[in-house]
């Protein structure tokens, strides 16, 4: 492990094993110490670490892996975040850069997608004739057959195949928990990004020089158009979150269980309490794939209104980074939270889809806006982290502060408006998405540039912004 990028920290409660680079390291706020000596004290914990985009979330930080034995296991809420399944997709097209050169072609494109993709926060999908309790039972495999229009040819087939998960299976019994309400806003919401850091973005791709073999196995070439969303569970993860963690503190008080910070739920896996999480959390995780793949959908179709039939939209991988789940680490089984934490298996790991496990699969990264993004592969010796790497460039600045320090003409600047290469976006006020604005995250390069030289996932493509939709 190069020591420059990896670092153990000793705290009173057990030790935190930190990927970062030294400048970012020396920027860590002592907070996120702080809310890991809380964590530690969940008992019976086996391990847990901070990737380099860590930064302080409610009752964990984002960035965190924690991981249990299966046989003395606990879940926790926190460790998972309020944004169950929340992930990222990336989709292949079959255009080139060079044919969305023109501004107002972005600009049209971005116009259709709005058509759409619902980005207005209360807004109702167009997929009423989907039916919810087939989604959350059944990921992508409750879908009627016309919303995955390639899951039947074997040849073409990605929908199903080329994704972390297309079903999360669970005790339907605990669906019953949730009132008629829940069910209703939830199934409103199928198909849309939602608002905050979640967004569709048009990119273009710079194949790295040493992994031009990978991409090309992977369907990637230089100055390729590539679609990345990044959107979660919506309503019904965040009623899970609730509903649950509630349930769980009310637990902990009768049980006498609790550290220095109450928002820091948890509870052992063989409770009644977790299970009925666990379940619910599984029933989210099904929302979540099912709702990238329906804005990839939806995606697909203004496209080919703006470029015609012979438009394609390949799905490259789809991914989450906030879950727990139960996996196999060198014979052994644990359970392993990530919130804020990507997994990235490397080539011959049994663990990856098969169309990947020769390859290893893509591990998708977020940039800020205006910034770019990657796709990267896991490396072996990323099984000392349990293979979990970056999940973004992570904010160091509230929105709030974010909206006071940064002014219009800075965030304008990054965005290059009025240039020939200007991202495009769909808000007419830029002043509305400014707490969104780069300055508001760290350094993604910086990010980067630590898993890779902690030896945690090689860079396999850069993906520049062309074009961005947010939520309202």
């Amino acid at each position: 492990m190069n020591q420059d990028y990896y670092r153990e920290v000793q705290l009173p409660s057990g030790v935190v094993h930190v990927y970062a680079g030294p400048e970012l390291f020396q920027s860590l706020d002592y907070k996120v110490f702080e809310m890991a000596n809380n964590n530690l004290q969940i008992p019976n914990q086996a391990y847990m670490s901070y990737t380099p985009d860590v930064h302080v979330g409610i009752g964990t930080c984002i960035g965190t892996t924690a991981v249990w034995k299966m046989q003395s296991g606990y879940v926790s809420p926190s460790i998972v975040g309020s944004d169950i399944g929340c992930g990222m997709r990336v989709h292949l097209t079959n255009l080139h850069k060079d044919e969305l050169r023109e501004v107002k072609l972005r600009r049209k494109l971005v116009k259709a997608i709005e058509k759409y993709v619902p980005v207005e926060d209360h807004a109702r999908g167009h997929f009423s004739d989907i039916r919810l309790e087939h989604v959350v039972t059944k990921g992508l495999h409750g879908l009627p057959k016309k919303y995955v229009p390639d899951g039947y040819s074997p040849r073409k087939a990605t929908s199903l195949t080329h994704v972390e998960r297309s079903r999360f299976h669970l005790d339907e019994d605990a669906l019953n928990l949730f009132p008629e309400r829940v069910w209703h806003r939830a199934h409103r919401q199928l198909g849309t990004l939602g608002n905050g850091n979640h967004f569709a973005e048009i990119q273009y791709v710079e194949i790295a020089e040493d992994q031009r073999s990978l991409a090309e196995e992977w369907g990637l070439f230089d100055g390729q158009v590539i679609i990345m969303i990044h959107s979660g569970s919506r309503a019904w993860g965040g009623s899970v979150s609730q509903y649950c963690t509630s349930n769980m503190v009310k637990m902990m008080h009768a049980a006498g269980l609790g550290t220095a910070d109450p928002r820091l739920a948890f509870a052992p896996l063989e409770h009644p309490v977790a299970q009925s999480y666990v379940n619910l959390m599984y029933s989210a995780l099904n929302y979540a794939v099912v709702n990238r793949h329906l804005i990839a959908y939806a995606i697909r179709e203004a496209c080919r209104d703006v470029f015609g039939s012979k438009f394609e939209m390949k799905t490259l991988y789809d991914l989450m980074h906030n879950y727990a789940c139960e996996e196999e680490h060198e014979g052994e089984a644990f359970f392993v939270h990530r919130k804020g934490a990507t997994r990235a298996l490397p080539a011959g790991h049994t663990d990856n889809p098969d169309p990947f496990l020769s390859t290893g699969h893509p591990a998708l990264i977020p940039g800020s806006m205006g910034t770019s993004s990657y796709i990267m592969v896991g490396a072996d010796e990323g099984k000392n982290n349990f293979y979990s790497i970056c999940h973004g460039a992570g904010r160091i600045r509230s929105r709030s502060a974010t909206k006071r320090l940064v002014t219009l003409k800075e965030f304008s600047s990054v965005l290059r408006v009025g240039e020939d290469d200007e991202i495009v976006v769909n808000q007419k006020s830029l002043e509305s998405m400014i707490d969104e604005s780069p300055q508001a995250y760290k350094d993604v390069d910086q990010i980067i540039e630590s898993v890779v030289g902690a030896g945690l996932a090689r860079v396999v493509a850069k993906c520049k912004p062309m074009a961005a939709v947010k939520g309202i």
